[in-house]
């Protein structure tokens, strides 16, 4: 992607990433020429609609390992953690399955824990357990909840505030022990990680197109076919996506994530390479000029484009302002309208005061080593002005 002149830096693409031209390139036609309704198979254009959306289909299930028929799609990794939670849970009620525990993690993205709180309203028994210092959740932990029988584990593969990378494998092997099915939002490591639906044991996934360089409103749930993981439609109608998810399917955003899945499939290795050359640039460039400043989260288990670090001194909210040319943010763009401490850094254990000092840097495709040099001294001489005197 070419920079355009004065544009600001950007480095928050954790919250979203800019759609890579290839993908616009293939979205473009079924805006125009291509408009026919995938569920149209009587006439040609329905069925080359219809032929696009399991191109795309078997495009998202080979990055993860899974069967084309696994893949149900959405509006976006919300969505899908809402059908996944919600849906599993509502089965179970209805088919007299007698678990009613399901367990989470505190530093899981909004959607997720507000899907597992709201079923305390339907009987169940929401268990949302702490992390550690890392930002990881202890194995150990998960194992003494689930000595009370459970129905789901919901850990989400990246954290989209601190960037660690969660143990999946361990994790559902756990799970599955105490015959609890485990559940996965990968909305921040699909397509930059490697992920593989039944080497890790997962149950359900969640996956969203505009963390990859797709479009923003298009999403995929991973639902494992054998043994088959049953789950209750959120609503009624058509009864399209093998019933769990109704309504008139978006072609054109379905074939750009199409698309950003086909790119991170054969590019993801060679990205997470330079991206992480450049996250590691960046880190010591700023360290280098501010002394004592923390890296949030396990720097090992991270994936490469995140840092996510706390000045000595200053209110993050200040230093971003004194760099209204650079693009980054104080944590989760589910709730940036809140001005308040991140739930997630105070689940690490850090203070408020802490929280507010701290900035998350989403490192992408679209970055060059010259926006990080420059990126890094534009926070140092922010981080100036906002402290001086």
């Amino acid at each position: 992607m070419t920079a355009r002149p004065n544009r600001p830096i950007y480095l928050d693409n954790q919250a979203t990433t800019a759609c890579d031209p290839r993908v616009l390139a293939v979205m473009l036609p079924f805006f125009t020429e291509r408009f026919g309704n995938p569920h149209s198979a009587e006439h040609a254009m329905g069925r080359d609609a219809e032929q696009e959306v399991e191109t795309a289909r078997a495009r998202i299930a080979a990055l993860i390992g899974a069967d084309p028929r696994e893949i149900i799609l959405t509006s976006g990794a919300t969505e899908s953690n809402n059908i996944a939670i919600k849906g599993a849970a509502r089965f179970a009620l209805r088919h007299d399955n007698p678990r009613r525990r399901i367990v989470t993690v505190a530093t899981e993205h909004k959607c997720v824990l507000e899907s597992v709180n709201d079923l305390a309203a339907e009987g169940f028994e929401p268990v949302i357990l702490p992390v550690r210092t890392d930002g990881l959740l202890d194995p150990a932990v998960l194992e003494a909840a689930l000595t009370v029988p459970t129905l789901l584990v919901s850990v989400m593969a990246v954290n989209n505030e601190i960037g660690v990378v969660q143990d999946l494998a361990a994790l559902s092997a756990i799970a599955h022990t105490a015959g609890a099915l485990f559940h996965t939002d990968a909305a921040q490591g699909f397509g930059k990680i490697p992920l593989d639906v039944a080497a890790q044991g997962i149950d359900l996934m969640s996956i969203s197109g505009h963390k990859i360089y797709g479009p923003k409103g298009v999403g995929a749930l991973y639902v494992r076919r054998r043994p088959r993981v049953r789950l209750a439609p959120l609503f009624s109608g058509g009864g399209q996506e093998r019933g769990l998810r109704s309504g008139t399917l978006a072609t054109p955003l379905i074939a750009g994530l199409g698309e950003a899945a086909r790119i991170a499939r054969a590019e993801m290795a060679e990205d997470a390479a330079r991206i992480a050359a450049l996250r590691d640039r960046f880190a010591a460039r700023v360290a280098a000029s501010v002394s004592g400043i923390a890296f949030n989260g396990s720097l090992r288990a991270r994936i490469p484009g995140n840092l996510n670090l706390t000045f000595p001194e200053g209110d993050a909210q200040a230093i971003m302002r004194a760099a209204p040319e650079l693009c980054v943010s104080t944590g989760s763009a589910c709730s940036s309208a809140e001005v308040e401490p991140s739930y997630v850094l105070k689940a690490l254990g850090l203070s408020d005061d802490r929280a507010a000092r701290t900035l998350r840097i989403g490192i992408g495709r679209f970055t060059s080593p010259a926006e990080i040099d420059a990126a890094a001294d534009m926070l140092i001489a922010a981080h100036h002005t906002a402290t001086k005197g």
